[in-house]
């Protein structure tokens, strides 16, 4: 992997000479006041503009400025007219267009496709404030405004649209967003590399069309290039003899054998000793991988699988080729990612001088999400987890970026000294993950060398570093910072790398816990949890075993709360109903469930999509994996994790019976739910009560007693411990 020109080293454009202005514009009276008669570059946001490291257009932006470009912002545009698009006039140089911190169709609907009436990145929660496939639309109204000024698009919406992709609102496979916005260039990933090198190139007078050679973009080629080396995966069987290629595609060989850094991926084939294969050097020849075109993948499901498995397998920056797909006659091209960003360039990004507060525009109004964040700290980036359901891998990476010690510790100081309203608690120093701070392969040539999904699944790669000591020393200086009294961790616990060090598992049960800590085992049971690539139960128990012996050493009531996650697939009804029946033994009453929602680019979704499995090498004879789809049937799913709800009593006892588990149905602590509704319950009328299963009269020719409904003799009280029974109707 060739070195990283250093994100710093280019020579400032010329309009650095304006000064760092206290907000970005977003209006021409702002402009003005900083003596500008236009902006360099304009970025369209479909969130509010809120000048916070955890807000990716602010972090572009305050980027930008400070390799000497004006940046202005139009947050949230209306998007009826091209109006909203002039507002700050015509950029210089191009539009930089982004749906937001959340992909526009998962911040509009729910998990079950209805619609979602608010929007945390929104003034007042207020929703419909963004546009249905916001990338699409606003480089459409860009377009329209100046049909001359490139238009680049980015963001977590473009990043996971980068090629053609399963749509689960429209329930088909639709082309990169590339080509359906008719956008002049895509970054993915967190791109500030790319970005300053796009920039600096466009000032110097290139066309963005013809940026077509920067890592972490993608681009539409008319034809590819003559001198580079195919390597054709557009089909899967071939028939007749295929002669090796010298290292063409270390993912799978044609013989069937997996290569790679312990890339068996099933828990009881997996050696004990890992091995990484070196690649010799590729002797300057520059290769792309064909992949299926879009036309295939559409009509294909396993070429689709295949895809997404290919793509999955080329996201290390340091051995992923570059990658090709056709759509109709054109070509989409996709660089490799970017090189990761050095420990003092992370800090330098995050110490640029964001405000940490919402633009003075919304005055007084309140944004959920700016209040869920303004008190807490992004100490790193990626996450090597690999979860097949989650697209922080395909957005941000598997390599760890970690920012220093020192550069976390002051950003608290600047917390505790400027954001209004600190009271002295820090509400999360984490990221993706809370506990990956520095965790990365001890050997950088193996690292560079491997194409492994996940460095934790099946088991914990060796090659890992997994003590947390420098995790735990930076929640100690925090802790100690005058002001600062109190240090919650609230980001997601990977517990099974925190088990491999209990002195990071007693520091943070010690001190950064508020009586409950969420961890998320997802399931109790082996299928599904091989789908998700997550660790089974075990590894859940001995987190457990930790953490409440440090608790009680520390003399704290202290519990921990699991989230699991219906309709994965994979999941079958008996392995949700295996999950209950886990719940009610441990007393586990969810409030809130989770269902899986097929988001762009996940492993999980294109199983949901093509019925196979992309962790492993697909082929048409690939056995199908179990999807659970359907309304019914993913509420199902849902009802079972919510077991202690009355409302959900008819449906699994339905669900019981139809499986021939109906000795599950009955009123003991071995029953997952009662044979009647409660009395008071409104549904009782229509299922039957605990007092009277029929809910009215008797069936005609049923005896009833007062075990069966029969009220109490007049003056006979209840007997103890049980419900008194209902007054007769009268009549």
């Amino acid at each position: 992997m060739h070195a990283a020109r250093p994100l710093f080293s280019y020579q400032r454009y010329w309009a650095e000479c304006f000064g760092t202005a206290e907000f970005l514009p977003m209006s021409r009276k702002e402009m003005e006041a900083q003596g500008w008669d236009s902006c360099d570059i304009i970025i369209i946001s479909g969130d509010a503009y809120v000048d916070h490291p955890s807000f990716g257009m602010a972090v572009i932006g305050r980027l930008w400025e400070s390799h000497g470009f004006r940046v202005g912002i139009i947050a949230q545009p209306d998007w009826s007219s091209k109006d909203a698009f002039m507002a700050l006039g015509k950029p210089n140089l191009f539009y930089a267009v982004s749906a937001g911190n959340m992909d526009s169709m998962i911040n509009r609907y729910t998990a079950d496709r209805k619609l979602r009436h608010d929007d945390a990145y929104t003034p007042n929660n207020e929703g419909g404030k963004r546009p249905d496939r916001a990338v699409l639309v606003y480089t459409q109204r860009c377009k329209e405004a100046y049909s001359d000024v490139p238009v680049l698009v980015g963001g977590i919406e473009a990043s996971l649209r980068r090629i053609a992709h399963y749509d689960y609102w429209s329930d088909k496979v639709r082309r990169s967003v590339l080509f359906d916005s008719k956008a002049d260039l895509l970054v993915y990933g967190n791109a500030e590399r790319a970005v300053v090198e796009i920039a600096h190139r466009a000032a110097a007078g290139e066309h963005m069309k013809d940026m077509t050679n920067i890592r972490g973009t993608a681009c539409v080629l008319s034809e590819l290039p003559h001198d580079w080396e195919m390597k054709d995966s557009t089909r899967i069987d071939k028939p007749g003899r295929v002669d090796p290629l010298p290292n063409p595609y270390v993912y799978a060989n044609e013989e069937g054998t997996e290569e790679g850094c312990g890339s068996k991926q099933t828990a009881a084939n997996e050696p004990e000793e890992q091995v990484v294969h070196i690649l010799p050097p590729s002797g300057g020849h520059k290769r792309f991988i064909m992949l299926p075109s879009y036309e295939k993948v559409r009509n294909d499901p396993v070429l689709y699988a295949h895809t997404s498995r290919v793509l999955h397998l080329e996201t290390n920056p340091a051995n992923a080729h570059n990658l090709a797909q056709k759509h109709g006659d054109r070509f989409l091209w996709m660089n490799p990612p970017a090189i990761p960003l050095q420990t003092k360039e992370l800090d330098d990004v995050f110490e640029l001088p964001y405000q940490r507060i919402p633009h003075p525009a919304y005055g007084k109004a309140r944004i959920p999400a700016y209040d869920m964040i303004r008190f807490s700290v992004n100490i790193m980036r990626g996450c090597f987890g690999g979860c097949s359901f989650c697209s922080i891998t395909e957005h941000e990476g598997r390599w760890i970026q970690s920012r220093s010690q020192d550069s976390v510790i002051r950003e608290i100081e600047n917390i505790r000294d400027k954001t209004p309203g600190f009271t002295g608690t820090i509400s999360d120093l984490g990221g993706p993950t809370a506990n990956m701070y520095h965790l990365n392969c001890k050997s950088e040539e193996i690292h560079a060398n491997c194409r492994r999904l996940s460095c934790v699944y099946p088991t914990i790669c060796k090659n890992l570093k997994t003590d947390h000591s420098e995790t735990t020393q930076l929640y100690r200086r925090a802790r100690a910072l005058p002001g600062v009294k109190r240090v919650m961790i609230a980001s997601g616990l990977r517990y099974d790398l925190a088990v491999e060090d209990p002195e990071y598992v007693r520091e943070l049960v010690t001190h950064h816990v508020g009586g409950y800590l969420k961890i998320a085992p997802e399931h109790s049971e082996e299928a599904p949890l091989s789908k998700m690539m997550k660790p089974g139960m075990g590894t859940y128990y001995k987190f457990k075993e930790m953490f409440e012996r440090f608790s009680k050493e520390a003399g704290k009531e202290q519990y921990l709360i699991p989230y699991f996650i219906a309709a994965h697939p994979g999941t079958t009804d008996e392995d949700m109903l295996n999950l209950a029946m886990w719940l009610k033994e441990n007393g586990f009453r969810a409030d809130q469930v989770q269902a899986f929602y097929p988001s762009p680019m996940a492993s999980a979704t294109a199983m949901y999509h093509s019925e196979r499995d992309p962790l492993h090498r697909i082929n048409y004879k690939t056995d199908k994996v179990y999807i659970p789809k359907g309304e019914r049937q993913r509420r199902l799913h849902k009802a079972f994790l919510r077991y202690h709800d009355p409302d959900n009593w008819p449906m699994l006892r339905e669900a019981l019976q139809r499986m021939g588990k109906a000795h599950l149905i009955g009123y003991g602590k071995k029953h997952l739910v009662p044979p009647t509704q409660p009395a008071n319950h409104p549904s009782a009328k229509k299922y039957g009560s605990k007092l009277n299963p029929q809910g009215g009269q008797p069936r005609k020719g049923r005896v009833l007693t007062q075990h069966t409904g029969l009220p109490p003799r007049q003056g006979a009280g209840p007997k103890r411990g049980k419900p008194a029974g209902r007054t007769p109707a009268k009549g």
